[in-house]
């Protein structure tokens, strides 16, 4: 069996990506690629010097001090701390630490770099927020009881925090 992982090493995945079930022609058309005589050939994407390139192009890219304070707004945000709000407090188990804001800041920089922009936006931050954080927060069982879900939740604080 597999077991989840602790929140340490959940802390080390840039973004959790959830994927639905594919369609039924994508479904069929993976079938047939995978389980014929004939192996499917996977072709590069790009060289690891390229990847090494783009990594290295994404770090430099520029970041605004407001995009980088309002990266810091949602993940301060989403800790439950004597300071917190009292919603944060009672829904939140256990919040983002600071790798949280250093991958959204990449990922908002990659995905600017991905769509031809020259720095990220408050919108790549949204964009984001949920992929970035919801492996790196848990709601309590008070809150979930409620019908509070960790998407949810991210996505209220999003409006809250940079509205």
């Amino acid at each position: 069996g597999t077991y989840p992982l602790p929140e340490a090493q959940l802390d080390r995945f840039l973004l959790q990506i959830n994927i639905d079930y594919p369609d039924l022609e994508a479904e069929r058309r993976m079938l047939i690629s995978t389980t014929g005589a004939d192996i499917a050939r996977v072709k590069p994407a790009m060289t690891r010097d390229d990847l090494v390139r783009a990594q290295d192009l994404v770090r430099r890219m520029p970041i605004a001090e407001r995009i980088v304070d309002g990266i810091l707004s949602i993940v301060r945000a989403a800790r439950p701390t004597p300071d917190s709000a009292a919603h944060v407090r009672d829904s939140i188990g256990w919040g983002p630490g600071p790798r949280a804001s250093q991958a959204l800041s990449l990922a908002a920089r990659a995905l600017a770099m991905i769509e031809g922009r020259h720095a990220p936006s408050m919108e790549d931050v949204q964009r984001l927020a949920k992929p970035v954080l919801r492996h790196r927060m848990a709601v309590t069982f008070a809150a979930r009881a409620k019908g509070v879900t960790v998407d949810k939740f991210i996505d209220d604080l999003v409006a809250s925090t940079l509205s």
